[in-house]
């Protein structure tokens, strides 16, 4: 029988090759792919994220243990969609225009994935009509933004603004973060979340959509 405890240890250590197999012997004997995800693929992120949190596992671990994870979400995709398992909520995640750095960015939406939400990464030096339109498009439930330099911060309240102004602030939860972003400065500009790390920023994304 697959043992769905064995993807989540793997993918915590890391074994993309053994994810892999172990994943696709758990389809061959025709468990639920929400079962594969949940109990494995999630299951496995999750702890990744609860021992970055405390510090107990660093950047280059959690890097090794999303590869991992990708592996076995490349398999589990086609039979995700099929079984018409739905991702636990979109979201549209940039870093916020004028700011090029993206290792925090990438490491949130490598954790999200990993929770079970379906990503749309914009990338860098996001306009915050970029954002409107990604938001109407995929019918988003979460925008993240992250900024890593203070000269960029001020982008971050242009989006939330550019939300309203089309009439999607009500439709649509704003998660931010970056190195020099606060709790007060998200308070201060009206963003219901803010995250100092990607593990945080899944709990919170959670809490935000009600989870």
């Amino acid at each position: 029988m697959a043992n769905l405890q064995a993807i989540a240890d793997n993918l915590f250590k890391g074994k993309a090759d053994e994810v892999k197999n172990l994943v696709n012997q758990a389809i061959q004997e025709e468990v639920p792919a929400g079962q594969i995800l949940n109990d494995g693929l999630v299951k496995g992120m999750d702890a990744v994220g609860a021992k970055f949190k405390v510090n107990e596992i660093y950047v280059p671990e959690v890097l090794i243990a999303a590869r991992a994870m990708k592996a076995g979400m490349e398999l589990l995709r086609p039979f995700l969609l099929e079984q018409g398992v739905k991702p636990k909520g979109t979201v549209v995640i940039g870093t916020v225009r004028g700011d090029l750095h993206d290792i925090g960015k990438n490491l949130v939406c490598m954790m999200m994935e990993g929770a079970g939400f379906r990503i749309v990464d914009l990338g860098i030096d996001v306009p915050p009509e970029k954002f409107v339109e990604a938001v109407k498009n995929e019918s988003a439930d979460l925008v993240c933004q992250s900024a890593l330099l203070t000269t960029t911060m001020p982008a971050m309240k242009d989006t939330l603004a550019a939300l309203l102004d089309a009439n999607l602030s009500d439709k649509v939860k704003c998660l931010i973060g970056g190195a020099p972003v606060t709790q007060s400065y998200a308070d201060e500009i009206g963003a219901q979340g803010y995250a100092p790390d990607a593990a945080t920023a899944v709990e919170k994304a959670k809490e935000l959509l009600g989870m």
